[in-house]
């Protein structure tokens, strides 16, 4: 299974180009629905796939957690996809896939692993709001592939959210303030609602003014827009957006490409554009750095997106 993640270091020369690689995976027949869901998780998360090792229960977790097993000396949480998914299914999850981001380890286990796929965002859809609904808001995008198999994002970072006590922390705002950031509008674009709720929270706790889309394209739209706004009114975009705000993986346009598009675009000259990811690895970093991003800091971390942003904003 190795084998799968052999030539990831190749896959660095997808920015830029509104491709992903995912890995596919089922997590068993639902005896509800009689079907087999297909899901995928982007192969910069995948660390590294195997056979579930011996897992060592632990009391107080959250009811989807499994435990803790232990890899190269550390200690990794476990979380049963199913189980969080709301699946039920007899199936046994035989397959653990160790998943690494925003710089945390955790460990997923699966009914199977199929192969990986190159697609393209443009591909990946926003779900319509019935399976939204179905799923819990679980999923991120949709897409579908040879066969009429839907393929279906998950939302990790949702699981990691709710499986990790930390970020229930009421502390990770209170120490928030506004330090010059009062008034400045930030536009920001994301398509996992845990994060856009989080972002919300730190900007307007910054006393900042903020405008927002749920994936690269509506993004790019919206943007398109208040630049025409602003040649209307005869001033500079700059003084009406004082920041934006992106994720990396977006269904439709990714964070690389809408950066890619705002930095060729001579109207929003003098805009920094800051990368806020769960991809934190330093090759994703650079890789923000190829498109023309600013800056770049990892999800999940208040104080340092407040830090970042103040950064950024002093120097304007």
């Amino acid at each position: 299974m190795s084998e799968l993640l052999r030539n990831i270091d190749a896959r660095t020369k997808l920015a830029g180009t509104n491709k992903l690689e995912i890995l596919l995976f089922t997590l068993g027949l639902d005896k509800r629905t009689g079907r087999r869901e297909n899901f995928g998780i982007n192969v910069f998360k995948v660390r590294e796939v195997m056979r579930t090792p011996e897992i060592t229960r632990a009391p107080d977790m959250p009811p989807a957690v499994e435990g803790m097993v232990s890899l190269r000396g550390a200690l990794v949480p476990v979380v049963d996809l199913a189980k969080y998914a709301g699946v039920d299914t007899d199936t046994p999850r035989e397959i653990m896939i160790v998943t690494e981001y925003n710089g945390h380890t955790q460990g997923f286990l699966v009914e199977g692993v199929d192969t990986i796929l190159r697609l393209d965002w443009s591909s990946m859809r926003v779900p319509p709001e019935m399976l939204q609904m179905e799923m819990g808001g679980l999923v991120t995008a949709v897409t579908e592939i040879e066969g009429g198999k839907l393929i279906m994002m998950m939302d990790v970072e949702k699981v990691l959210a709710e499986t990790s006590p930390r970020f229930e922390e009421e502390m990770q705002f209170n120490v928030i303030k506004p330090a010059g950031t009062e008034g400045k509008t930030v536009f920001y674009a994301d398509d996992s609602l845990i994060a856009r709720k989080q972002i919300e929270r730190t900007l307007h706790s910054m006393g900042m003014t903020t405008l927002h889309a749920i994936n690269g394209k509506r993004a790019w739209e919206e943007l398109q827009k208040l630049a025409a706004q602003a040649e209307a009114r005869g001033v500079e975009l700059k003084s009406m957006l004082h920041l934006i705000l992106t994720d990396i993986e977006m269904p439709e346009m990714d964070g690389y490409m809408l950066t890619k598009s705002i930095k060729s675009d001579p109207r929003f000259a003098g805009i920094p554009v800051l990368m806020h990811s769960s991809l934190s690895g330093s090759s994703n970093q650079k890789l923000g750095t190829s498109v023309g991003v600013d800056a770049y800091v990892s999800k999940f971390e208040p104080q340092k997106l407040c830090d970042a942003i103040t950064r950024i904003v002093a120097s304007l």
